[in-house]
Parts: structure tokens; C-alpha cells; sequence
């Protein structure tokens, strides 16, 4: 984007109130670098949040990412999967940084000045669409070794949404006997299955809570270990009752301001049923004598890779390409339900 182009950021100005701002160009100091956006994923978790007003703002958006520094407040700039061209640096940056193609941590905007340590160059043999697919791909990663599956375990993954389908790939590759993937989308369902599921499970065909116990029980007679990323806190009671004696839960979804109405009866009490969260900003504490966020994330882009060469999950994730200057439209697909939106991208350049 060059040549007198008005550079554009997307702002969350309050719920279901999405605007298309001008920015200026950035000046980069001594030790940035300038990056020109060509593609940036939508988080169909957070920033859905974030459109409906499900945040609370007196929360730090993310204390580990520089460009998520601030709260959760509107007006907000929020996103954290931009691809993009290093096309200046500063005069303490080394020149072998422009013309890079990286990954960001950062806001959809079309142009954005940072340090060059918060940028990821994105490996070769891997094209700019897949690469915005690599927060996702981390946070699969995470939610992976957090659950630490074991040879032969049986598992139910709830929620088939981007991050729910890379982690059945992973989980299907685990070593686990059985993967049984819950979803309400059919086309979700069918991805999932391609994806590596033994079995699928559609809630909404089913009876309750109860009636969706049964049905992933008749598939593993109960699961040591159950992922739950469904963005539903609902969701997260179905799960723990499926597990087996001493099963896990693991907790991926962030619920913002919902609250999960839970029942902790007897299944929980007597079956000694272990709920954890996972959240890709840090590493567990067991797991940091041997692993830190450098070899999550070469893990992170060798696993995309992979799966992009096994399973196409570019072209079979991807559904929406929408020039970030139509951002307001996107949101509202993609909060409608309805819809068989997965990913959505927003492409730049835009122009006046």
C-alpha cells in the first residue's frame, strides 16, 4: 500500500458497533520496523466477544503481547493474526528485515510500526493465508500439551470451531484410541470427521445434557479426557459428566463475562473429575523446565505445515476473504449463527 492509500484499522466502538478508521502512515523509531498488512484472521472466539460486548473492560487484553497492552474497553482495537511485508526499519534495525514476510500478534490494521522482536518470519513453503491460521495453530499446540493425552485414551473434543478442528488433527495423531468430536454445525461435523474424528456427535439431536452424555458414551463408554472449546459455558457441566473415573477436563473456551451455571454433583464429587484451563499466553508450569514459548511456536509452525500438506486446512478453514474496508459486514455474519462462516480474513490493501 503505497502512493497516497489511507491506511485503515478496524475499531469495536461498542456491541455490534464496528467502524473502519483512517490511521496515519507510522514513523518507525530506531529500532521498529514498519509493516504493510496483506492478510489478517478474525478470531471467531475473542472477537466475537469483543462485537457483543461480552468483554469485561477493566481486563488487560493480553499482558504478554505488547500490541494488546491495553483493556478491554471500547473503543477497542483488538485481532492477533496479521501477515504482512516489513517494508521500512529503523536505523538500529538490521536491514535484512525489510521485505520479510512475518506473522503479528497485532490489531487489523493495514499498516503498524513494531518491534522487530514481536515479529515471526513465516517459514518458507508457507503461504501468507496459511500463515494467519499460526495463532490458532499455537493455541491448538497449547491445548495439546496441556491435555497430555496418553496411548490409547478416548477423548471428546466439544466444539468444532478453527481451534476445536486443529485440535481433534492433533489429538486424532496423538495416539488416542477414540476421538469423538460434539458440534451443532453439520459442515463443522463433516470437518472434523476428515479431520481425524472417529465419531461425531450433534447435540442438538439429542435430549439435554443427558441425551448427549449417552451419545458420546456409546461411542467411548466414557472419556479419560475431554477438551472443551465450544465458546458455550453450558457446554463445560456436558463435558465433565462424559468423563470416566479420575477423567479430565480441559478448559480452552474464554467466556468473557458469561458465567457457567454448574452442578457439581455426584459424578464430579465421586469420580474424581480434574477441570483445568488452558490459555496459549502462558505454558504450564509443569511443562517450563523443558519447553518455552520458542520451541511451542517452531512446534506450532511445523504442526500447520503439516496439516496444510495432509488436510488442506487453508482452503477447508478459510470461507470468507472480505477487504478489511467491510469489516462491519463480517461481524455480523459471523455472529449469525446460521451461517456456515468458519474463517474469515480480511484482505488488505484497502483504498480511498
Amino acid at each position: 500500500m503505497s502512493g497516497g492509500d489511507t491506511g485503515r484499522a478496524v475499531e469495536f466502538v461498542g456491541p455490534e458497533r464496528v467502524d473502519v478508521v483512517a490511521i496515519d502512515d507510522p514513523v518507525p523509531a530506531p529500532d521498529e520496523v514498519v509493516v504493510e498488512a496483506t492478510v489478517s484472521a478474525v478470531s471467531a472466539g475473542s472477537e466475537l466477544l469483543a462485537y457483543r460486548g461480552e468483554l469485561d473492560p477493566d481486563t488487560v487484553a493480553d499482558e504478554e503481547l505488547p500490541s494488546l497492552d491495553g483493556d478491554l474497553s471500547y473503543p477497542l482495537r483488538y485481532g492477533y493474526a496479521a501477515v504482512g511485508r516489513v517494508t521500512a526499519v529503523g536505523d538500529a534495525v538490521d536491514p535484512a528485515w525489510r521485505d520479510r514476510t512475518v506473522f503479528a500478534f497485532n490489531p487489523h490494521e493495514s499498516r503498524f510500526a513494531v518491534s522487530p522482536d514481536a515479529l515471526y518470519p513465516v517459514p518458507d513453503g508457507v503461504g501468507p493465508e496459511t500463515a494467519t491460521l499460526f495463532a490458532n495453530a499455537e493455541t491448538a499446540v497449547s491445548l495439546t500439551l496441556d491435555a497430555a493425552p496418553r496411548i490409547g485414551e478416548r477423548v471428546a473434543v466439544f466444539g468444532e470451531g478453527v481451534v476445536g478442528l486443529l485440535t481433534t488433527a492433533l489429538l486424532a495423531r496423538s495416539g488416542a484410541e477414540t476421538v469423538v468430536a460434539v458440534e451443532p454445525r453439520e459442515d463443522r461435523r463433516s470437518l472434523a470427521a476428515e479431520f481425524g474424528a472417529d465419531a461425531v456427535v450433534d447435540p442438538s439431536r439429542h435430549d439435554g445434557r443427558a441425551g448427549v452424555v449417552d451419545a458420546v458414551r456409546e461411542h467411548t463408554d466414557g472419556v479419560d479426557l475431554a477438551v472443551e472449546v465450544s465458546g458455550r459455558p453450558e457446554t463445560l457441566e456436558t463435558a465433565v459428566e462424559t468423563t470416566r473415573f479420575d477423567g479430565r477436563v480441559v478448559v480452552g473456551s474464554w467466556y468473557g463475562t458469561k458465567r457457567a451455571d454448574l452442578g457439581f454433583g455426584d459424578h464430579f464429587h465421586r469420580g474424581r473429575v480434574t477441570v483445568r484451563s488452558s490459555q496459549v499466553s502462558t505454558i504450564a508450569p509443569e511443562l517450563r523446565g523443558r519447553w518455552d514459548r520458542e520451541r511451542r511456536r517452531e512446534t506450532a509452525w511445523r504442526e500447520l505445515r503439516r496439516l496444510n500438506d495432509d488436510l488442506d486446512v487453508t482452503d477447508r478453514l478459510v470461507t470468507d476473504r472480505v477487504p478489511v474496508a467491510d469489516a462491519p459486514s463480517a461481524y455480523r455474519r459471523l455472529a449469525d449463527e446460521r451461517d456456515a462462516t468458519r474463517q474469515i480474513l480480511f484482505t488488505y490493501p484497502c483504498t480511498n
